[in-house]
């Protein structure tokens, strides 16, 4: 553990103030925050790769379709 000395706004430290265990509050919001910018960043490369393969992506369903279709003949 290490101690920080913050700086927050008036209007924060006044909802903190009500707050049992403020270093443990703080500790776990910090984390949420830091797991919801993480997943955000994921979900933008995934969608990012996604968007950059869709054309291979029907190119090769395409060619499936059509060798599915010659067993047809």
């Amino acid at each position: 553990m290490i101690r920080l000395n913050i700086t927050i706004p008036e209007d924060v430290a006044e909802q903190l103030h009500h707050i049992r265990n403020k270093s443990q509050f703080i500790s776990r919001a910090l984390k949420e925050k830091f797991d919801r910018e993480k997943t955000q960043k994921l979900e933008k490369a995934l969608i990012e790769g996604y968007k950059e393969t869709a054309s291979e992506d029907r190119r090769t369903a395409g060619e499936w379709d059509n060798v599915a279709l010659e067993g047809w003949k």
